[in-house]
């Protein structure tokens, strides 16, 4: 394989132009569809696309990990100093010839320079919401000073900007640091808050969102499933990057036993390469079980959980669209995650598992910023029923 420096930014400026032309296509469609709306709602259309293609982006970087494609080019920003791979057919045909099934194919190449080619774009996307989101509270500002508090604040999109550039480092630290595992599971973890950010602002920043009341006792436990579920979600992460998916292949055990050999100080070790120990040593097939297994026994707990939620916002009118998308997403989710175990890890339920765990998050959000700020526990009938007598008992007190 021919050397390649780690960082190569001769194609940075091509790339970025590159991804500000892939933003004019949804860009052009968002203001036409919208030309005769309020800017405001054109800046909702906006948010709504990109959270779209964000959640896209999510699900083709898992295509691009789950195929073996993240060192399809091995330096970053581009492919052996070019923008395309069309520009590094040589060297990507040297590498492959020297190593028919390694990491860099013409394929491969391919799907990990797309990958970076929509994340440049949703980049792209997101400074537009960004410079739109402080025009229109300019804007805003001169206009009505009153309205400053109604509108949603352009700083939840200036952090937005921010955190897709902190995703970009990672995604370079992915290639150069040879897909170590901390830093691709946090590169997936780190997609999902920017997915959840979205979420927040296109929630709140919709004029058709009514808030809807929710007990304290109620957030207290949303926050409590949602912070097991983004725990569960690192797991997740953690075992397909350990690639320890098919550690255990039978259900409900694992290699026939209810507890197999594990060895959770080597599967839990984080910062080391990727198959080795922080010493160097192949890591040993008990640590991979060990990664497995205590996903799986997460699982059970965090699907619980995540069950007793929807059920608990059943009982609510108002919450029950809500309650049967969180439902339909957990029969997904131990669907596709039973099909990964006992099918040999196929692609499709792979892809499904990471889209379904996106789809969690995101629906878990859409329900904390739907929840009214200032919502209290109702009070009871008879309770009301004697509050509302009391000044009558007053006045009859005074009278007498």
């Amino acid at each position: 394989m021919n050397a390649q420096p780690l960082y190569d930014l001769s194609p940075l400026a091509s790339l970025l132009g590159l991804g500000a032309l892939l933003a004019v296509g949804p860009l052009a469609w968002v203001y036409w569809r919208n030309r005769r709306c309020a800017p405001l709602q054109r800046l909702q259309a906006l948010r709504l696309f990109t959270l779209f293609l964000t959640f896209d982006l999510i699900l083709f970087g898992a295509f691009t990990r789950l195929t073996d494609s993240g060192l399809g080019c091995p330096d970053w920003p581009g492919c052996y100093g070019n923008t395309s791979p069309l520009g590094a057919h040589h060297a990507i045909t040297a590498a492959q010839d020297a190593m028919p099934t390694g990491p860099v194919t013409q394929a491969k190449a391919w799907i990990e320079m797309i990958h970076r080619y929509l994340a440049t774009g949703v980049g792209a996307l997101i400074l537009m919401m960004t410079v739109v989101s402080w025009l229109n509270w300019r804007a805003r500002v001169r206009v009505e000073q009153a309205s400053r508090s109604v509108e949603l604040s352009p700083w939840w999109a200036t952090f937005t900007l921010f955190w897709v550039g902190l995703q970009g480092a990672f995604g370079a630290w992915t290639v150069t640091l040879k897909l170590f595992p901390a830093i691709v599971t946090l590169h997936l973890g780190g997609a999902l808050v920017l997915l959840a950010l979205l979420g927040v602002q296109v929630v709140r920043g919709s004029t058709f969102t009514v808030p809807l009341a929710m007990t304290l006792l109620m957030r207290r436990w949303l926050a409590l499933v949602f912070a097991l579920l983004a725990l569960q979600t690192v797991l997740g992460g953690w075992v397909s990057t350990n690639y320890a998916v098919l550690a255990c292949s039978d259900f409900p055990q694992c290699q026939n036993r209810w507890w197999p050999e594990m060895n959770f100080q080597q599967g839990f070790e984080l910062w080391r390469h990727l198959g080795v120990t922080g010493t160097g040593e192949p890591i040993s097939f008990a640590a991979l079980t060990a990664i497995h297994y205590v996903h799986r026994l997460m699982a059970y707990g965090v699907l619980t959980l995540l069950a007793v939620l929807a059920w608990q916002l059943s009982r609510l009118a108002a919450w029950r669209v809500h309650s049967r998308v969180l439902a339909a997403l957990i029969g997904l989710q131990l669907v596709t995650g039973l099909s990964n175990v006992v099918l040999d890890w196929p692609l499709l339920a792979a892809l499904l598992h990471t889209g379904g765990a996106a789809a969690l998050v995101l629906t878990l959000t859409w329900i904390a910023a739907s929840a009214a700020p200032d919502a209290k526990p109702a009070v009871p009938a008879m309770q009301r029923a004697r509050v509302a007598t009391l000044p009558e008992q007053t006045a009859t007190g005074r009278l007498a």
